[in-house]
């Protein structure tokens, strides 16, 4: 070859290199934080209840691969880190949830969302049961703990040491909002640990920020003494709007698309039926105080609020309402004729086979797999969840692009 066609090949595979490596787009990265249901306790064997429904069966259909099994994404990767002793990492699938046998909104969000772009997707997920936001999550411009004279009142009470008290309260405050930001860029600092393919000349982009928690806060009486009155957990909203902030400082992307998973353990509090009046101010002003930062003019068109209360199953709920009243009966019964244990069980099953349908105990026994404050365990409910975050977080990117 001519030293000139030599030199002409060369710079059209040089051409041809640069031509490549543009077309790869950057590693898209979420980060998907929170408490226990962010964690997830929908265990893998409620997968068939999402299929009885005709309104959620197309999502099954994303959930399983064609040998039956929980699919497998090739282009979607996760590291976790609360749900585990150590640190998971690997292809999305199945088992990052609480438990190796467990999912989280993780899984159908990383289905979904790798819908939106054909970008290589990194998920990095921080999940620990039992955090509040006042305390284990507080962001540092919230500003410290501050216990009220409730709550200084009662501690003197109990005799406990005040200035122990408080000291104990600091050295909590803001553990777990630490951890996530250091795990973050610890990831962010040597991404081909967790994704092998990664190629440094793509790089990556921030590209969203999903949270789902709550439980200790709607919980926490001492905290939000008045959470029954209209702005009883407006010190909710104030320290969910710092944390936005803060995360998108510390993690050097200011306007980072960011989803507030709003509670919504029960469904609609106004479909809640009488035994759960006595929670519904209560719980319809929690949840009105999540959603609250999306609407301060500072994070129009990059926060969003999910109701997650849209994808509780109602069919669950009335058929494991109607159970617990067989089983009050069945124990009614069994007191007043002073029943043997194995009697009282044999009444009850007979009591469970007559008052329910075939396809109340199906749903019941397919659907359910932990408490309801978990969602019930229901990858149908967690699942939704995690297909609504992904959706919300791609019409966000979508107005970030436009704006």
């Amino acid at each position: 070859m001519k030293p000139s066609l030599k030199l002409l090949f060369s710079v059209f595979a040089l051409f041809c290199s640069h031509s490549f490596a543009a077309e790869k787009k950057p590693l898209q990265v979420f980060i998907l934080a929170g408490q226990s249901n962010m964690q997830g306790h929908a265990k893998v064997s409620t997968f068939e209840h999402i299929g009885m429904d005709p309104a959620t069966k197309p999502m099954l259909a994303e959930m399983m691969g064609a040998d039956g099994k929980p699919k497998v994404c090739e282009r979607v990767w996760i590291s976790s880190i609360g749900c585990a002793e150590a640190e998971q990492t690997g292809k999305l699938t199945a088992g990052f949830g609480a438990s190796g046998e467990k999912i989280g909104p993780e899984f159908t969000f990383g289905l979904y969302i790798q819908k939106f772009t054909d970008a290589p997707i990194l998920l990095i997920k921080t999940s620990w049961g039992g955090k509040s936001l006042n305390t284990d999550f507080r962001p540092p411009s919230a500003g410290p703990y501050m216990f009220n004279e409730t709550q200084l009142a009662v501690f003197q009470k109990q005799g406990k040491e005040i200035e122990a008290m408080k000291a104990e309260k600091v050295t909590a405050t803001g553990v777990n909002y630490r951890l996530i930001v250091e795990h973050v860029k610890m990831v962010l600092s040597d991404i081909k640990r967790v994704v092998p393919d990664y190629d440094a000349a793509q790089g990556y982009e921030l590209a969203g920020f999903a949270w789902f928690q709550g439980w200790n806060d709607l919980v926490d009486g001492s905290t939000y003494p008045n959470g029954e009155k209209p702005g009883g957990y407006d010190a909710y909203s104030t320290a969910m709007a710092h944390f936005i902030r803060d995360v998108r400082r510390d993690l050097n992307a200011p306007k980072l698309p960011f989803v507030i998973g709003v509670l919504g353990v029960g469904g609609p509090t106004a479909q809640y039926g009488p035994d759960q009046q006595r929670y519904k101010a209560t719980h319809q002003n929690f949840r009105d105080a999540m959603a609250a930062p999306a609407s301060l003019p500072e994070f129009k068109d990059n926060v969003a609020a999910l109701l997650t209360e849209n994808y509780w199953d109602q069919e669950l709920t009335a058929a494991k309402t109607k159970e617990n009243d067989i089983k009050q009966h069945a124990k009614k019964l069994a007191a007043e004729s002073k029943l043997t244990p194995v009697d009282e069980k044999a009444v009850m099953e007979k009591l469970r086979a007559e008052g329910l349908t075939e396809r109340e105990r199906l749903v019941l026994e397919k659907g359910i797999s932990n408490l309801e404050f978990h969602y019930l365990g229901s990858a149908k409910i967690l699942g939704g969840i995690g297909k609504g975050l992904a959706e919300a977080m791609a019409e966000l990117k979508q107005l970030k692009k436009t704006n």
